[in-house]
């Protein structure tokens, strides 16, 4: 398998691994098949991710797409993070094996789950 040195680099040395104390909220997702587990943390003001950590048991692919996920919706509305693609994931990473793409689409779905925990939170 061959990884961009992108990926390594995010894999070795994530920028966004870590918890939130008294987070807004959490996500979490997993794959039974392969055993990947991401865990999001959320701190939300005014409709916008100010913070954003994650805990990943899993793969390279898997810790470096999570922590590109962080990168790419850190800022954003919860709207606007909700539109990022597993493909701007992949893009940001430069190369990964095809067989492990799956992990950019775990990392949204947790995502995903967390900005539905925090509008939930919000009723």
């Amino acid at each position: 398998m061959y990884y961009s040195e992108k990926t390594l680099e995010r894999f070795k040395n994530p920028k966004f691994a870590g918890e939130i104390k008294n987070p807004d909220a959490v996500g979490q997702e997993g794959n039974p098949i392969c055993g990947d587990v991401m865990k999001i943390y959320l701190k939300v003001e005014d409709d916008i991710i100010k913070d954003i950590k994650f805990e990943t048991y899993g793969c390279v692919a898997a810790i470096a797409s999570s922590d590109m996920m962080c990168e790419l919706a850190k800022g954003k509305t919860l709207e606007d993070a909700l539109k990022i693609k597993p493909d701007d994931i992949v893009k940001g990473l430069g190369k990964m094996p095809l067989i492990k793409h799956h992990c950019s689409v775990l990392g949204i779905q947790a995502l995903g789950k967390a900005i539905e925990n925090y509008r939930g939170s919000e009723k």
